[in-house]
């Protein structure tokens, strides 16, 4: 008997990250491929005191189906936190998910029709070219710089394409490229969504993870008419094994999201949700994410230094003032994902650029990642690899 699949599984394939991932299973690996946080700084005696207590306090409720919408004192607590991005919102706009990966995935279920237009920057994060690509879009990429992408890029294409249905950005920080978009751009992407009536997914994992310089107002923060989806999301900034990250829109929006969460798993993990919400209300988060931002800002630095020593020259790099990644692109005849291969055989990993662009091209750029190393690791590993590059150029 032959199995009869879904067309949509033509267009389902696995993610390059999620098989480089596999490596850091490997202890002799040097990892820069994933996107993966500090293990050494998850509040691991704290979680254990929290969980104890959620189950002395709460007992069965903890262990218990839940409401789809989540966690009322979580939503509260969210609500609150987003205003430090300038978002004023109630629980009422928000949504628990698990992890903001299942509010793209449901993004695309909510407004992709086959044949649809979605516009995103050019390189953008892989893991939503894949949960959108399963609806069939069309992926027009927008021209991007240092700040953003380039307004006068994305107001010519609207004015050209039809059924463009929403725009889908990494504003902060951004997963792969590590740029940030400035407040003009910010305002103006709005306006022109406003104009041509089409919805912007903010993706915004790492807006706090902020080394230098001001806190931006997340692109939600200048919405005026509800154009604009927040995906957020704790894994960052908390641990990503609980797996708690939200959407937040009107309350309209939010109703539509509510009814896909109750068809795809009808509810996030209640456990994980409490353990969560009352680590914000019995801990300092804020003083927690300083720690984060002290670590990470160190392994940018180091790892900036290393590769300043030992990468040859005509490769050059980004310079993120916060996040996790560190863009890198090479001379155009070389190829990221053959000097993977090359990488591999001295025991380091990256993550070849070509996989972050919706539609192809660019084999001549990869991604590191600077958060989940230890200090020595990031030297060596960076030394390994500026060899690989040497040789190779």
């Amino acid at each position: 008997m032959t199995l009869k699949y879904a067309d949509r599984m033509s267009r389902m394939k696995a993610s390059d990250i999620r098989e480089l991932l596999k490596l850091t299973q490997d202890p002799t690996i040097i990892s820069f491929a994933g996107g993966l946080p500090a293990e050494e700084l998850f509040p691991v005696e704290e979680l254990m005191e929290i969980s104890q207590k959620v189950l002395e306090d709460l007992g069965g409720k903890a262990l218990q189906y839940s409401t789809t919408e989540g966690h009322i004192p979580l939503r509260k607590a969210i609500a609150k936190r987003m205003k430090k991005l300038g978002i004023d919102m109630t629980e009422e706009n928000i949504l628990i998910t698990n992890g903001s990966q299942q509010g793209l995935e449901f993004s695309g279920k909510l407004f992709i029709n086959e044949g649809d237009v979605v516009l995103c920057e050019r390189p953008t994060y892989l893991g939503a070219i894949d949960a959108f690509k399963a609806y069939g879009p069309e992926f027009i990429e927008i021209q991007t710089d240092d700040n953003g992408m380039i307004m006068e890029d994305l107001e010519r294409v609207l004015k050209e394409t039809k059924k463009v249905k929403f725009i889908y950005l990494v504003p902060d920080f951004q997963n792969p490229s590590g740029r940030t978009w400035n407040r003009e751009r910010r305002k103006r992407l709005v306006e022109l969504a406003n104009q041509y009536d089409v919805a912007i997914i903010e993706d915004n994992p790492y807006g706090e993870l902020r080394f230098e310089g001001e806190l931006l107002p997340a692109v939600a923060h200048y919405d005026t008419t509800g154009n604009v989806v927040f995906l957020g999301t704790l894994s960052k900034i908390f641990c990503p094994g609980l797996r708690i990250g939200w959407i937040a829109a009107k309350k309209e929006v939010i109703e539509k999201y509510v009814l896909i969460k109750q068809s795809s798993d009808l509810q996030t993990n209640t456990l994980s949700q409490m353990q969560a919400s009352m680590f914000l209300e019995e801990y300092d988060i804020e003083a927690h994410i300083e720690k984060i931002k002290n670590l990470y800002r160190t392994r940018r630095d180091l790892m900036m230094k290393t590769m300043k020593e030992e990468f040859p020259e005509g490769v050059s790099w980004t310079y993120p003032e916060g996040g996790l990644f560190i863009w890198v692109v090479l001379p155009e005849h070389m190829n990221g994902r053959e000097l993977a291969i090359k990488a591999l055989e001295q025991n380091v990993a990256y993550v070849p650029g070509g996989a972050f662009f919706a539609n192809g091209g660019q084999e001549n750029t990869f991604r590191l990642n600077f958060s989940s190393m230890d200090e020595a690791r990031i030297v060596e590993g960076i030394k390994r690899l500026g060899k690989v590059l040497r040789e190779e150029i």
